[in-house]
């Protein structure tokens, strides 16, 4: 303390380990990959936990990255001026870093790393100030845990220019997006479409045709009461480019994170998903269907008719006693 109020009155800066109070600056842990460099810092509340996280990073960041970024900064200029588009320009850069040149400079070849830069820049330039071209990506986010979404979703979410997202998508998911890109909200409730299924591919095939990547951001699977298959119709329709991420349902999140298989050995052979939402004020299910014996039946958006659907159950011969689940919000 003596020490800190003899620096502070000599107008020098003081950290003092263990005691941020007493800190006018932390020490962040950093990974050097000069000129790349990454700090870590957990603001001087778990100093342990920054140390791992370093000696993480440096275990998978290859050291090949610093010579990386000083070829890239090499090119800025050239690239700059042989690329006037913006988003050509970024598109450039991201296939340069991911692609074949890249891979040359980590394993010492910067030879071929040169003559394979300059031909990819010289067929880059040919295309001028024409917009690049477009694509959507609809990418299942999974029932909502972060963790579980799939590498290719998290490499997709980065490179996006603008992602349309549903009203099930939280905020631990929409994070990980690109930062820069554009944000449209299309969430659904019941009762309550805030954008159009139809308008909503419109959107879509208008942002491609912008030369834009769009990200189409869905809760558990796209083709499981997603209305994927609808949207890639009407992209095909168009000759839009598409990909598609399939992600986990929410049948398997939340059977996997309440403990409830699905299927088993002893007492369910197989299983089936439908859907609760009701239609014009009514429930249309194949209850004869639904209660054959050694299957697991699982209900999508049955909540708000949960008991129309129990009363379809017993109404059409179901035991009193079946065990059953309702979970609202799985695996958050």
């Amino acid at each position: 303390l003596k020490l800190h109020e003899l620096a502070t009155a000599a107008g020098i800066l003081v950290n003092i380990s263990d005691t941020t109070d007493l800190c006018d600056f932390i020490m962040p842990a950093i990974v050097d990959r000069s000129p790349l460099l990454i700090a870590i810092s957990s603001g001087g509340a778990t100093p342990l936990l920054t140390r791992m996280l370093k000696a993480r990073f440096e275990t998978t960041i290859p050291a090949a990255y610093g010579r990386l970024a000083e070829f890239a900064g090499s090119y800025r200029d050239r690239v700059k001026k042989a690329i006037t588009n913006m988003a050509r320009r970024r598109r450039f850069w991201e296939t340069m870093i991911a692609g074949p040149v890249a891979e040359h400079i980590f394993s010492g070849q910067d030879e071929q790393a040169v003559s394979l830069m300059d031909d990819l820049l010289k067929d880059a330039a040919v295309g001028g100030d024409q917009l690049p071209r477009g694509e959507v990506y609809l990418v299942g986010t999974g029932p909502g845990d972060p963790d579980l979404l799939t590498f290719r979703a998290l490499r997709l979410m980065q490179q996006a220019d603008v992602v349309l997202y549903d009203r099930l998508i939280g905020e631990g998911i929409l994070n990980l997006v690109r930062r820069d890109a554009s944000r449209i909200y299309v969430g659904k409730m019941k009762k309550d479409h805030s954008v159009a299924q139809e308008d909503i591919s419109e959107m879509l095939i208008r942002l491609a045709r912008e030369g834009k990547r769009v990200l189409r951001l869905k809760g558990g699977d796209p083709f499981v009461f997603g209305r994927g298959g609808e949207e890639i119709a009407t992209l095909a329709e168009n000759g839009i480019s598409f990909q598609v991420i399939p992600g986990v349902t929410a049948a398997n999140g939340c059977a996997a994170y309440a403990g409830i298989p699905l299927t088993h050995r002893d007492h369910a052979q197989g299983y089936i998903v439908v859907t609760g939402h009701e239609k014009d004020g009514e429930l249309n299910l194949d209850w004869d269907n639904l209660l054959q014996p050694r299957r697991t039946v699982v209900i999508y958006m049955g909540l708000t008719s949960l008991g129309t659907i129990t009363q379809g159950f017993l109404s059409h011969g179901a035991d009193p006693e079946m065990p059953a689940a309702v979970i609202e919000n799985g695996t958050r």
